[in-house]
């Protein structure tokens, strides 16, 4: 008898040896949206309380506490992402079937101009040290610098194929993925050139990026189901924890030291905590299959994914070798990710 409880309580502790290292971290809730429109990236301002999700040729922002809708950028054709520069009142979105930025009000909501920018613009970023915007644009394969304040293009950055997204230190450098090419491309944002450019094997066809700026590291969603962190003073590989299929985006909690991809290929979260010097632990958080793309609330330390429901996926084409299958009508939801 004696035996037998030392095995119950035995097991009863290693259970909570893998409760305990597990992130804690499951859908809290669902804001049911819906709505007109695909999505892309997702932008969350912690401080004043919103999230802005692309929906194809408008922005919709969101409440991020309730999810109730607080307004709508408008004419935004084929908008990719969103860039706010909360000490300029002004924020930016990419709109990719049209070549523009717009600028708008972040406290009303309203567009204040367009600015003309390279050809397809993709990911949108706003480097809090130069204050300027850069839009990376996917079909001329380069970077347009936009003064954020006046609005005034500075130059264009040329780049060595497709890029994806981008991160910046804050302190001097940004950071951007190569796709085509899977390298990562650092970018000194003064001088509007390219500084260095490195391999990211055996990551291939990188898209996700953000960055720990204390401890300089980049974690690089990749095509091939992994993570590469990255060393961004070298540009050397320092681990490729797996994560799910499906990733475009990522990003890294400063306050909890957790990075994050949003795998919408197999509709999980993938949890990246670094264990110990080197050594990486990854976490699968279920979500919804097309849940691809995230924003990190620094407050509550949630995570928003976006998706809808999907339907078949058409045949591919010479035009469209990687179709998507189309989203059910008003299906479009919010899940936040929490403890």
């Amino acid at each position: 008898m004696k035996s037998r409880w030392i095995v119950f309580i035995m097991s009863l502790s290693l259970a909570g040896v893998a409760l305990a290292a597990g992130s804690g971290y499951h859908v809290v809730t669902t804001y049911k949206v819906g709505g007109e429109g695909g999505w892309d990236y997702l932008t969350a301002d912690a401080a004043a309380r919103r999230v802005y999700i692309s929906r194809g040729t408008h922005v919709t922002v969101l409440d991020a506490d309730s999810g109730k809708s607080v307004g709508d950028i408008a004419d935004t054709p084929g908008v990719h992402g969103i860039a706010l520069a909360p000490e300029l009142g002004r924020g930016f979105t990419s709109n990719g079937r049209e070549g523009t930025v717009s600028i708008f009000d972040i406290k009303t909501l309203a567009t204040s101009s367009k600015v003309k920018v390279g050809e397809n613009p993709d990911a949108i970023l706003y480097d809090p040290a130069t204050k300027r915007v850069f839009t990376f644009n996917g079909r001329s394969q380069d970077s347009t610098v936009v003064d954020a304040a006046s609005g005034k293009v500075l130059g264009t950055i040329k780049l060595d194929g497709k890029p994806e997204f981008a991160a910046s230190d804050a302190k001097g450098m940004i950071y951007v993925n190569i796709e085509d090419k899977s390298e990562l491309t650092a970018i000194d944002p003064n001088k509007m050139e390219v500084k260095a450019k490195w391999p990211l094997a055996p990551c291939t066809e990188p898209s996700g990026l953000s960055i720990d700026r204390k401890n300089r590291r980049l974690f690089v969603g990749c095509d091939n189901k992994m993570m590469a962190v990255v060393d961004a003073d070298s540009g050397k590989v320092l681990a490729t924890p797996a994560i799910g299929d499906g990733v475009v985006a990522t990003t890294f909690d400063a306050e909890t030291g957790l990075a994050f991809a949003s795998c919408g290929g197999d509709g999980v979260l993938t949890v990246v905590k670094e264990e110990s010097p080197g050594k990486f632990s990854a976490e699968n958080i279920p979500t919804q299959k097309g849940a691809r793309t995230l924003a990190l609330d620094a407050k509550t330390h949630n995570v928003f994914v976006v998706t809808a429901q999907l339907g078949a996926r058409p045949e591919p084409t010479t035009d469209n070798p990687h179709p998507r299958p189309p989203m059910v009508p008003d299906s479009f939801v919010v899940l936040v990710v929490g403890k």
